[in-house]
């Protein structure tokens, strides 16, 4: 398929941003039986960049929209669609956040807000690993590796996101999330290691063969069978060499998993709080990588034909 690169943006910016409430309000709750209190500056401060994050996805959400002043009409189908549920959800998200935020910095209790905000971030990732694992004519998205994904990649960056943001106002938190960051890493790449492992071992349920008739042994396409492009050669095939994709897989690999994880490894959660922010930008670009080659995995039984160029 075609990876759009506006659903790249949101998801891994709101998969982000969903990670580190889960990780904040972790904190908060934690604090109840500990004899060190996080200041509550810290929650604060994690509700605006939760909100950030999360509005400038949206805003890359809607350029994947043919006419974006019709996007509430999105939500419409929520009995059926996970797409629905995602546009309900998301709002009700954010709204829940700015809520605890505002608590926080009222100095009030804002457990039953946070705890409706951390269940909506886990709502969410559901919707959004959904919506793709639902379409079951794409067998590399029709799996519940798809969510489970999409969670543990968003919690891995919601993780190295808060170190930075400990290390700036909490720094006695860090060490401690330093080591659950290493563990969602490992997590999140053993579960990504699985899809791939997965997918590389479908049999496709349509070939050349079946989809023309014909039942000779080898059938080789020798053009596409038109001189221009269509909405099938834009919208259901990425146009990229083999080689490419393999190069922005372990571009993935690399900045996503390995450099976070052997930089932490080596003492980087020691680092001030500019340094692991910067470690997350790296990361977060090897997200986008990932995202990338997960849309680009999907394969439409329509690329028989279309992906063909002479």
């Amino acid at each position: 398929m075609h990876p759009p690169f506006s659903m790249i943006f949101f998801t891994t910016l709101a998969g982000a941003a969903q990670g580190l409430l889960l990780v904040l309000f972790g904190i908060q709750l934690s604090t109840h039986w500990r004899l060190t209190q996080a200041p509550p500056l810290l929650f604060t401060v994690g509700a605006v960049v939760i909100l950030a994050l999360s509005a400038i996805g949206l805003v890359a959400a809607t350029f994947h929209l043919g006419r974006p002043s019709r996007a509430w009409r999105s939500a419409a189908m929520w009995r059926t669609s996970w797409l629905s549920r995602e546009v309900i959800v998301l709002p009700a998200f954010m709204a829940a956040v700015a809520a605890w935020g505002a608590l926080h910095w009222l100095d009030t209790s804002s457990t039953v807000a946070g705890a409706i905000a951390a269940a909506l971030a886990l709502l969410l990732y559901l919707c959004t690993g959904m919506i793709y694992a639902a379409i079951k004519a794409i067998k590399e998205w029709a799996t519940p590796l798809t969510p489970l994904n999409y969670a543990l990649l968003g919690l891995a960056s919601g993780l190295l996101l808060s170190t930075a943001l400990t290390a700036w106002l909490a720094p006695e938190f860090t060490s401690t999330l330093v080591k659950l960051t290493l563990c969602a890493i490992a997590a999140a790449a053993l579960a990504r290691g699985a899809t791939l492992w997965r997918n590389l071992r479908l049999v496709p349920t349509t070939t050349t063969q079946t989809a023309i008739g014909v039942r000779h042994p080898k059938v080789i396409q020798k053009a596409q069978g038109a001189m221009g492009g269509s909405f099938n050669t834009r919208e259901f095939f990425h146009g990229k060499t083999p080689q490419a994709v393999r190069t922005i897989r372990w571009t993935a690999v690399i900045l996503g998993f390995a450099i976070p994880a052997a930089a932490l490894g080596l003492g980087a959660g020691s680092a001030p709080a500019l340094l692991l922010a910067l470690l997350f930008v790296i990361q977060w670009v090897g997200m986008l990588a990932e995202r990338w080659s997960f849309f680009a995995e999907g394969q439409h039984p329509q690329n028989l034909y279309y992906r063909s160029r002479s």
